[in-house]
């Protein structure tokens, strides 16, 4: 078998330019609206404390040696959005940033161990305001590029379209047949309720959890259904997967956490911000037990955002993968042709 050539091949470069070109011009268009609307753009460091507390997020881990010769293991950062949230607490109204963040255990045409994640919030704002922030920055970047359709594995979609408003709730009686909402008690997933419904529509095994069940549907009948023609803004996720962000005031059984769709692909997963920090301890403290129990592993938690998530502001932020939305919208197929050095795995 030949050897594909290195990506840093004069040929296979070239190839990949035209690529390279449109993300250089959806980051200057997207860095000029974050300024008119009177974002701050903030660099945030790598290394962290904890990278993050949700069970299947893996991050890669180093040490630090002090001037004394001790070891002190850090992690790097799944996301900003800790830093970033300090940042509200210290009085910033608007941060954005554009992240290296790294995943470990993630690769393929839409995951890359090492990529890029803009991520914005907005103290006092509603999660309804950060839901149009999204339409609008995906508008820019099919602006910028000058691509007036996205495509991706035969799906199309219009970026400059009136999206789809779906719940998720009426997202599973549409495209799986399950009512979603019967299935949450008291903010907590029924699992065997949730495996009844579910049966018929994806395998369920006996160590299944709800939320394992819930993500099999989404995965399998859900996601390829959205984002078709239009972008879909998949919102009021349920109780169990609120992650963080806090709970609907009219109806606890969901969260005010949404993730927009584009061809099937999600492009940003975002929240109305989760401020009190007894109730996200509790529910980084049970994911890292999830996280210990199938993977052999926990991630400390950082002391220091538990303190800010109680000092912050009321506010709303996402996090959106800039690497998937330059590939959408510059018109390539993989996500690697859209960063400059693929990973040093790639040949």
């Amino acid at each position: 078998m030949d050897r594909i050539s290195p990506w840093w091949d004069r040929a296979r470069h070239a190839d990949r330019r035209p690529f390279l070109q449109a993300r250089n011009a959806v980051i200057r268009s997207l860095r000029a609206w974050f300024d008119e609307q009177g974002f701050v753009e903030v660099e945030t460091g790598i290394l962290q404390v904890s990278p993050g507390n949700e069970t299947h997020l893996h991050a890669p881990r180093t040490s630090l040696t002090t001037p004394a010769g001790d070891r002190a293991t850090r992690y790097m950062r799944t996301s900003p959005e800790f830093a970033c949230k300090k940042l509200l607490a210290a009085g910033e109204p608007k941060v954005v940033e554009f992240a290296r963040v790294f995943r470990d255990r993630e690769r393929g045409d839409l995951h890359l161990p090492e990529f890029t994640m803009l991520e914005w919030y907005r103290a006092g704002a509603s999660y309804d305001a950060i839901m149009a922030d999204c339409v609008v920055v995906i508008a820019h970047a099919a602006q910028a590029t000058g691509l007036s359709s996205f495509s991706f594995r035969s799906r199309h979609a219009d970026p400059f379209a009136e999206p789809e408003l779906l719940t998720v709730a009426a997202a599973f009686d549409r495209y799986a047949g399950i009512d979603l909402l019967k299935t949450i008690v008291a903010g907590e997933g029924d699992r065997t309720a949730l495996a009844a419904a579910a049966k018929e529509r994806v395998r369920v095994t006996d160590d299944d959890t709800w939320s394992d069940i819930f993500s099999k549907v989404l995965v399998e009948h859900v996601e390829p259904q959205l984002g078709n023609g239009r972008l879909t803004v998949l919102y009021e996720y349920p109780a169990p997967e609120a992650a963080l962000a806090r709970l609907n005031s009219a109806d606890s059984r969901v969260a005010e956490r949404f993730e927009v769709y584009a061809c099937g692909v999600e492009l940003a997963n975002g929240f109305g911000e989760l401020t009190d920090a007894a109730e996200q301890r509790i529910r980084f403290a049970r994911a890292m037990d999830e996280k210990q129990s199938r993977y052999g592993e926990r991630y400390p938690l950082d002391e220091d955002f538990l303190a800010a998530v109680g000092a912050m502001p009321e506010a709303s932020g996402v996090a959106l993968g800039f690497d998937r939305l330059v590939m959408l919208a510059s018109g390539a197929s993989r996500i690697d042709q859209v960063v400059w050095t693929p990973p040093a795995e790639d040949v």
